[in-house]
């Protein structure tokens, strides 16, 4: 559904990315880990054309979204639901009016409709009652919820989450992880998640991809990926306590 060919970013004399290759299929949950800085964003940016790769191509299915422009672009990204780092929401619109925002500027659906989406969503993430609310009378997880169900209205066919559980307590990560699965299988969406939680990977990953130094250093299941050899893979489930043998263990 999403591929990647031999795409390359620099910002100045840093490469971000160099000359990778992936792709993604329909209804996986891909995620895309790495240390700071090792383009992971960069790369989430790439697939709904936020930036323009300086050479290669991404392409949806048989569509070159690296080269569209105009209605051509505009009918690509209206595939994609975007869930930002954070939540984006606009404060002075009440929640309602957060998730009906992308209805009332690309459909031409009446209100009644509009209501009818918006209430189905915020049902989906369990915030039906929180309508007349504004963001900033919303807890950290409340608000990605709520910014996920704009993230959906739209029905997309591929969503792409910005670290969804950075900076969230615990249970509300997991309960983040709960919905994104959820999604996947109610209403088959392609999920990408660029994110530094593993546990979230490791639960709910059909794949995990890791960056370093502008390279794919591996592409695996969830379990091959505890059973890499590769140091920097190592090093990354160890910094969060996973071990060699792919057991999870406290910090002594």
């Amino acid at each position: 559904m999403i591929r990647f060919e031999h795409v390359s970013k620099s910002f100045g004399e840093k490469v971000v990315l160099d000359s990778i290759n992936l792709e993604i299929a329909e209804n996986e949950t891909v995620f895309v880990v790495g240390f700071s800085g090792a383009g992971k964003s960069v790369t989430l940016r790439h697939m709904v054309r936020l930036l323009t790769p300086d050479s290669g191509r991404v392409l949806v299915e048989d569509d070159c979204i690296s080269e569209a422009s105009g209605r051509a672009l505009e009918r690509l990204r209206g595939r994609f639901g975007y869930l930002f780092q954070g939540s984006a929401l606009i404060q002075w619109l009440s929640v309602g009016d957060n998730v009906a925002l992308p209805l009332r500027e690309n459909t031409r659906l009446d209100e009644d409709e509009i209501d009818k989406r918006v209430h189905e969503m915020l049902s989906r993430v369990q915030l039906a009652d929180a309508t007349k609310n504004f963001p900033a009378q919303l807890s950290g997880g409340m608000r990605k919820r709520v910014a996920l169900a704009r993230a959906i209205v739209t029905q997309p066919d591929i969503i792409l989450y910005d670290e969804p559980t950075s900076g969230l307590d615990p249970v509300t990560s997991r309960s983040i992880d709960a919905l994104i699965d959820e999604l996947r299988k109610t209403l088959g969406v392609t999920s990408v998640v660029v994110t530094h939680d593993l546990h979230s990977a490791l639960t709910i990953g059909s794949r995990i991809l890791m960056l370093n130094e502008g390279h794919i250093i591996e592409n695996a299941t969830p379990d091959e990926f505890i059973h890499s050899t590769n140091d920097h893979v190592q090093r990354f489930l160890e910094s969060q306590y996973i071990n060699k043998k792919g057991v999870w263990e406290a910090a002594d």
